[in-house]
């Protein structure tokens, strides 16, 4: 029995990964698409199709969760207006450059191969944080801050090349940078079909130099207009399945808005390495798909979708773990109080 033109296990399937990666989402500023494309491309969708939709999905997870950002003021809307013009044009260019690998019949190959590659250097590069945040001690003062601009952004910031623009956390980046990282970002956006969040947003906050949780906000204000210009690029070629991307979204409707709330409970540092580790599962995912496909072993896709969709309700699950847990504490210490204040 088929419903919308999908299995029941495939409903509940995408119903229930749009959850989970909807707190990913709002929790981290990126996951989405990263993780919907390779996903489609496993279950047989073709390349367009697949990198449309997670685009699409991006896009509606993107207007849930700006808007919880935009409530805490946690967005630089002047460097997200430069962004978006930049990464529209990167991913128009990404996406001429799909529909050219398509009629070469490589498109898949050439996306899975790039998926393999960034998602495990994004995995590394956050398990380094998380290592590096393992080293400061208690009792140093001087220790690292979430809000703490990286080394590596303030050198980046110290060569000051004209024209430079001033951020909303008080620093200045050059123009030059802004317009580098973004385009970068959006072409790779356009050709492998992400919202671009998981390399935006380090990109921001590595290259360009903002905190992180700005870094956070203008990420996914920045990725709600390339999302829709992405979306209007592939939906007018056929290469959007609204089918998929509606049940994608009624999940992440609900968790992007959790995900989000949860930033102001749970503590990053405490499931930072758990997404990397995320990050280099779902890389792991991918390539023993492409492996699958090469050697003709149909088995490695069910595992692959295994890794990738096991990966992220792991990772989501500790988030709702640790907002249940601190919503469990804050009311054990809210009891008493209210208790003296009946007696009073």
């Amino acid at each position: 029995m088929e419903l919308l033109g999908l299995s029941p296990a495939l409903l509940a399937l995408f119903v229930s990964f749009g959850f989970m990666v909807g707190v990913l989402f709002g929790f981290f500023g990126m996951g989405g698409s990263f993780l919907i494309t390779p996903t489609l491309l496993i279950l047989g969708y073709p390349a367009p199709v697949a990198i449309g939709s997670g685009l699409a999905f991006y896009f509606g997870t993107s207007v849930i969760a700006v808007l919880k950002h935009y409530d805490v003021g946690q967005v630089d809307y002047k460097l997200g207006a430069v962004l978006f013009v930049v990464l529209s044009i990167g991913i128009e260019l990404g996406s001429r450059l799909v529909f050219g690998l398509e009629a070469l019949g490589v498109a898949e190959l050439v996306t899975g191969v790039a998926y393999v590659v960034l998602l495990a250097g994004i995995g590394l590069l956050f398990l380094r944080r998380a290592y590096r945040l393992e080293e400061v001690t208690d009792d140093d003062d001087d220790g690292v801050s979430d809000e703490e601009i990286p080394p590596i952004a303030r050198k980046i910031q110290s060569y000051e090349v004209a024209p430079m623009l001033s951020l909303s956390s008080g620093g200045r980046a050059s123009l030059w940078t802004i317009l580098g990282s973004g385009g970068g970002v959006g072409l790779v956006s356009g050709l492998i079909g992400v919202g671009g969040g998981f390399i935006r947003m380090p990109a921001i906050y590595y290259l360009i130099g903002t905190p992180l949780t700005a870094a956070v906000g203008t990420s996914l204000f920045a990725g709600l207009f390339s999302g829709a210009f992405g979306t209007f690029t592939y939906g007018m070629s056929g290469g959007v399945d609204l089918t998929v991307v509606s049940l994608l979204l009624v999940g992440s409707a609900l968790g992007a808005r959790i995900g989000s709330a949860a930033t102001a409970i749970v503590e990053e540092d405490d499931v930072i390495i758990y997404f990397g580790i995320m990050m280099l599962l779902a890389s792991a995912g991918i390539g023993l798909s492409e492996l699958g496909n090469w050697l003709g072993v149909g088995s490695l896709d069910a595992l692959s979708v295994v890794l990738l969709v096991g990966s992220s309700f792991a990772v989501a699950s500790i988030i709702l773990y640790q907002v249940l847990a601190s919503s469990g504490r804050a009311e054990t210490t809210a009891r008493p109080t209210s208790d003296g204040d009946d007696r009073r």
